[in-house]
């Protein structure tokens, strides 16, 4: 504990530090959380590009690691938010004691190959309570207390007790929309077609969220996953996306049509216990094998070195569930990690695909990456296709599969089934099928 990092790598990242802050709760829960934001740091590696900033983010997890000390626990939440968890009790004094010693310690700046870098904090804060054992929920309302700093004029700290204090308006409605929304069959799943990139044969689909909202009409569901977040009910959600998606695989069955579903896995359900038994429980209803529906999970889920989150994993791909990491590449991510975890599909992100014509630099990762893939005998999945040259270079480097705008958006089940079937490949001209760039 008392060595300094040597890269981010090294930091545990969200998933890992939610099993260090649980295996903390579980041995004593007397403890407390701090979010910490760096402001602007976007800015930052934008200016002086991101080996740069990894550089100066690197130094300044150090550094809070030396301030604070080894009995303190340090986490990496997203690119440039860090977790820090502080053994004891604390008041809202210590709280803000531990928030001006951090802005203090950070007036003097960070330099680097001539660049000097003054680090300046949004801090969310939450002191465990003494009934509380739950991991998640300690978390939930460490992250409710960063945005509120973030969106404070006046002070970049917030403080919250894990008591819920009194709903405002908004929360309400986002609480009684949320609630509507599951009595009323408010949502749906649309679908955008995976396609063979050599034949154009739709062979599966992305399964997607949308909100059939009786004022605003149909809507992506950022306002309900906020809700959802909000009140603890991403389990709620995320079951309810999956159940929709076993239904959908048997009518596609009906139909004649033999495709694989993906489903975007909430991170919450790789922690509920239930998960498993769950997943059966469908499998047993739906009385569908489960090779036909495949978990896709965001790269710093799929590749944390969180062990429940490897069982899990494991499991539901032993009842014959497919495993697929979204957004290969765009994350920070241990590479060393993917060696222990069993997949099926890798699916790059779309930045790399979208700049593939502008950059020799993203073909080159999209290389990489199938060399990835053939070593852990998994498919290559290139998302964001979005013009006939990306579709042919990735043909030319042996992408066989992918998904995009050039082909479809994500669309309601009935049209799906009607380009399913439509005799012009995902609805375009099969002229595609002839033209070698």
């Amino acid at each position: 504990m008392g060595e300094f990092h040597q890269s981010l790598t090294t930091i545990p990242n969200r998933y890992a530090f939610l099993d260090r802050i649980d295996e903390s709760v579980k041995s004593d829960n007397k403890l407390s959380l701090m979010l910490i934001d760096v402001v602007r740091f976007s800015d930052v590696s934008s200016s002086l590009g991101y080996q740069v900033g990894d550089i100066i983010l690197l130094a300044i997890a150090n550094r809070i690691k030396k301030l604070f000390g080894e009995e303190v626990l340090l986490g990496r939440i997203s690119g440039d938010i860090f977790g820090l968890v502080i053994p004891g009790r604390h008041g809202e004094r210590q709280l803000r004691y531990h928030f001006d010693h951090l802005v203090e310690h950070f007036k003097t700046p960070i330099t680097f190959d001539g660049h000097a870098f003054i680090a300046d904090f949004n801090v969310g804060a939450v002191a465990n309570s003494q009934d509380n054992s739950d991991t998640i929920k300690l978390l939930a309302r460490a992250e409710a207390a960063l945005k509120q700093a973030k969106e404070n004029k006046y002070e970049n700290l917030q403080i919250l007790s894990m008591l819920e204090k009194a709903q405002t308006g908004r929360s309400l409605a986002l609480k009684a929309d949320l609630k509507r929304a599951f009595q009323n069959d408010e949502m749906e799943i649309y679908f955008q077609p995976k396609v063979e990139l050599e034949t154009l044969k739709i062979i599966g689909a992305e399964c997607l969220l949308r909100w059939n909202h009786p004022l605003d009409g149909v809507l992506f569901p950022g306002a309900l996953i906020e809700a959802a977040e909000s009140y603890n009910m991403m389990n709620e959600l995320g079951y309810w996306t999956l159940e929709q998606a076993f239904k959908s695989a048997v009518n596609f069955k009906r139909q004649g049509l033999d495709l694989v579903l993906s489903v975007n896995m909430s991170p919450t359900q790789l922690y509920d216990f239930k998960f498993i038994p769950n997943l059966q429980a469908l499998q047993e209803k739906y009385e569908i094998n489960l090779n036909h529906l495949e978990l896709e999970l965001t790269e710093d889920v799929a590749l944390s070195n969180s062990l429940m989150v490897k069982r899990q994993l494991s499991e539901a791909r032993a009842l014959g569930m497919k495993i697929s990491v979204d957004d290969f590449g765009k994350g920070y991510s241990n590479l060393a990690y993917i060696r222990d975890l069993a997949i099926d599909t890798i699916k790059i992100d779309k930045t790399f695909v979208m700049g593939l014509e502008g950059n020799p630099v993203n073909l080159a990762i999209i290389q990489a990456a199938q060399v990835i893939g053939e070593a852990l005998n998994c498919d290559i999945v290139a998302e964001g296709i979005e013009t006939i040259g990306q579709m042919h270079m990735l043909r030319e480097v042996g992408i066989e599969s992918g998904q995009g705008f050039l082909f479809s958006q994500a669309i309601p089940e009935l049209d799906f089934i009607g380009l399913c079937r439509s005799d012009l490949a995902v609805g375009t001209s099969k002229a595609f099928l002839s033209r070698q760039a």
